[in-house]
């Protein structure tokens, strides 16, 4: 396997015209390799200035998640933080778990941050969604967002061999208008579901209000989870 290591944009361009497929830190996919074969050119975004960025609303797909910190917001810091073990996290990307992991550990958290996707195509770089990132899956460059006023996360605890735990993620922006809106995404199992809502009225107006989005189909039990984090956060 020929393994490329770009520095720059149009490398990375020219690599992907080649057929090199991305890696991240290959902490789920070397096993893929050495079950099917390895492909004849694999491309590592390490040394791409670009995929390395680490701000308050910015963040490189080749950032290992050991290094995300408080300069981003809470529920994306303790989204990584919550990843595996030591020596995955010093190994893992934002990238590959986004994209090339079917847990995405990170997705809830982006998906309430309202989370853009710098990409690249054969095309050029361009911003996209996170729907549209996984359902082409270009190349992940980074991702930014808006920083919230409030943010949580909450994984719970899960069964060796099980179905991966469930997590919810809230977060709480202000508008353009002076309003404030509520996003929530939660991982049940291997699927994903989100609702917002304005969040200026009380409390139990929110919760109804979310209660016709997808994630009122939730069992009663996961239902209840669900509230009690968005009450935490809208209490803060």
């Amino acid at each position: 396997m020929l393994l490329h290591l770009p520095t720059s944009v149009s490398e990375v361009q020219q690599h992907t015209a080649e057929g090199a497929l991305p890696i991240g830190g290959a902490t789920l996919v070397w096993a893929s390799f050495q079950r099917d074969g390895f492909p004849d050119r694999a491309m590592s975004l390490r040394n791409l200035p670009e995929a390395n960025a680490l701000g308050p609303e910015t963040l490189g797909s080749a950032v290992v998640l050991q290094r995300i910190d408080d300069r981003v917001p809470e529920v994306l810091r303790r989204a990584a933080g919550g990843i595996g073990t030591g020596a995955v996290r010093r190994a893992a990307t934002v990238g590959g778990n986004i994209v090339g992991s079917t847990l995405r550990c990170l997705l809830p958290a982006a998906l309430v941050l309202d989370t853009r996707a710098t990409v690249l195509d054969t095309t050029g770089v361009y911003e996209t969604d996170l729907t549209e990132l996984l359902a082409k899956r270009p190349v992940l460059l980074g991702i930014t967002w808006r920083t919230p006023l409030v943010s949580g996360y909450l994984k719970q605890e899960g069964d060796p061999g099980g179905p991966p735990p469930f997590v919810v993620a809230t977060a709480v922006h202000a508008e353009p208008d002076g309003t404030r809106r509520l996003r929530v995404a939660v991982r049940d199992g291997y699927e994903f579901l989100t609702a917002t809502t304005a969040c200026d009225t009380d409390v139990d107006t929110v919760l109804h209000a979310l209660e016709n989005t997808d994630l009122g189909a939730l069992p009663a039990e996961a239902r209840d989870v669900v509230h009690g984090r968005i009450r935490d956060v809208l209490a803060r």
